[in-house]
Formats: structure tokens, sequence, C-alpha cells
């Protein structure tokens, strides 16, 4: 997710990679069994062919009028929120369009470590629980800023949030970041899906950072727009999300 992500005057540390280091950017038991017996599949990830990968997008308010008619990805992930009290004003319209269009779809929130992550948690899950929720719906923490604080409270923020998100909803949410910042603050977070940024190789090309053995989702450019592959299939995908 690139820098137009962020509409918090806070700045954000972007760990936004290529090969240079260019980019960055909610349990039942049922749950868990259903994770486990597809995320060996995401072990394929970094040795799959383009054309057995899931091709997916993911918008915020900075592409506010973008037509998910005319799209070919298979799944969406947009921006509810970030920080406290922040909700991108797109959300409800692309929410909307997606539940149009059929495919899988996604909410995340972009997290700031300076602030309580249960505040944080709780304010995503009040903009996406108003909203109509439909079964494989994914949720998300996007962390890619440390607003100063160190590894340990960063990493610490990151799992009290997703557990709670996790509690409250029964889903385990999804973890995105770019690849340095996921490897320098992420580990203990293996629980929990990788959609991981890591831009100039190759589609579905990507080691997993820190504790993950595998990736699910891989953010791999974001010209014109963000672009994803999965090496999940679309039912695959709406397994990790709402029941």
């Amino acid at each position: 997710m690139p820098t137009h992500r962020i509409f918090s005057p806070v700045p954000s540390l972007k760990c936004r990679l290529s090969l240079v280091g260019k980019r960055l950017r909610s349990g039942v038991a049922g749950m868990a069994v259903a994770v486990s017996l597809i995320m060996p599949a995401v072990a394929l990830a970094g040795h799959a062919h383009a054309a057995s990968l899931t091709y997916g997008q993911d918008v915020s308010g900075y592409e506010p009028n973008y037509d998910w008619s005319v799209s070919s990805a298979k799944f969406g992930i947009i921006k509810a929120t970030e920080g406290l009290s922040f909700r991108d004003p797109s959300f409800v319209r692309q929410w909307q369009e997606l539940a149009g269009k059929g495919i899988v779809r996604g909410a995340y929130h972009y997290g700031h470590p300076g602030n309580d992550p249960i505040a944080e948690a709780d304010h995503f899950l009040s903009v996406v629980n108003a909203q109509p929720a439909k079964p494989g719906d994914l949720l998300v923490l996007d962390l890619e800023t440390t607003d100063g604080e160190s590894i340990a409270h960063v990493n610490a923020w990151a799992k009290t949030w997703l557990a709670h998100v996790k509690a409250k909803t029964g889903v385990t949410p999804m973890f995105y970041s770019g690849w340095d910042f996921a490897d320098t603050y992420g580990h203990g977070l293996a629980r929990y899906p990788l959609w991981v940024a890591y831009y100039g190789g190759a589609k579905g090309g990507v080691t997993p950072p820190a504790d993950w053995k595998t990736w699910t989702i891989h953010q791999y450019t974001d010209t014109p727009i963000d672009q994803n592959v999965s090496a999940l299939t679309p039912q695959q995908l709406r397994v990790l999300g709402r029941r």
C-alpha cells in the first residue's frame, strides 16, 4: 500500500520494497482447523507459476472513484480506518461495490503503534461492523510505521491488535506489511496469514520474512494501482474470513 494510503498527518515509516528497498506500504476451533488445511497450499507460492495464482487489487481513498466493475481482480481489499478516528471516505461505496461484484473482499486498518491497540481495533470493528457482512470477508491489519516506538513495543502492539480482533470476531486477521518491516517487527506473528509487499521480483517470487513459513498474498507492484497475487483460490481465501 503506497504513500497514498496514509491520511493521518503523522508521518509513517514506509518500507515499500523493491530489490533496492523501494516500497511499503478480524476464534473458533473450526477456523483454526480450516486455516491449517489451506495454509500448506500457500507454501507453493514462492514457486508457483503465474497462471496458478489468484489476482487481486487493493485501494484506498486515494482511488475514491475506482470502478470495480471493470476490474479483473478475484479479490479486493480496501482501506476502512486508520488510527483512533479516521474513516476512509470511500470505504462504504467500495465495500458495497465489491459486494455487488461478488468477489472476495477485505477491509484493512492502518495502525499507529503510538496509540492504544485495543482502541484502534475497536475503531476498525465499529466501522466495518456497521456495514453488511458476508461469509469470507477478510480483516487485515496494515502495519508499516513505528511512530518512534521500539521493536518490542511495535511487536507487542501488533499482537494485541490482532488477538483482540480475533477474540471479537472469530476471524484470524491477516497481517500486512513490507518485507523489511515484517522481518524486523513481525516475529511471533506467524499464526496470522501474511500479506507481504515486495517489489522487483516475479509475481509470487518472495521468501517469507521473520517466522512465517508461507505467505498468503504477495503485493508485487503499485503501478498503476496496488496489485497482488495469492496462491490460494478465491474459495480458499474465503475460509480465512468471516463465517
